[in-house]
């Protein structure tokens, strides 16, 4: 071969976007989100931020989703909402 003959191999710059992609995903999914407000040492983990009260000597959050410390998956119908609204009691509610 002569150096007329050979040519590099030009690369089509997927290998250095794909590269970019998956550090850009990574960076993406593993970050943390900042808390709205700060918590403190009493603050219990499965209310949301205006719930939970160190006065408050039960601890029983309300009923709903607005209750609930993280957002719903999906939007709650009427038998999750009378579900909820039973807890703890032993009866099942009647909208099933």
């Amino acid at each position: 071969m002569t150096a007329a003959t050979h040519r590099a191999a030009k690369s089509s710059g997927f290998g250095k976007l794909l590269g970019f992609a998956v550090i850009g995903a990574l960076y993406w999914f593993t970050r943390k989100k900042e808390p709205k407000f700060p918590k403190s040492d009493t603050h219990s983990a499965a209310f949301a931020d205006s719930e939970t009260d160190p006065e408050n000597f039960d601890q029983t959050r309300s009923a709903g989703p607005d209750g609930m410390r993280s957002d719903a998956r999906r939007a709650w119908d009427g038998v999750d909402q009378a579900a909820d609204e039973s807890f703890p009691a032993s009866d099942p509610p009647s909208t099933y």
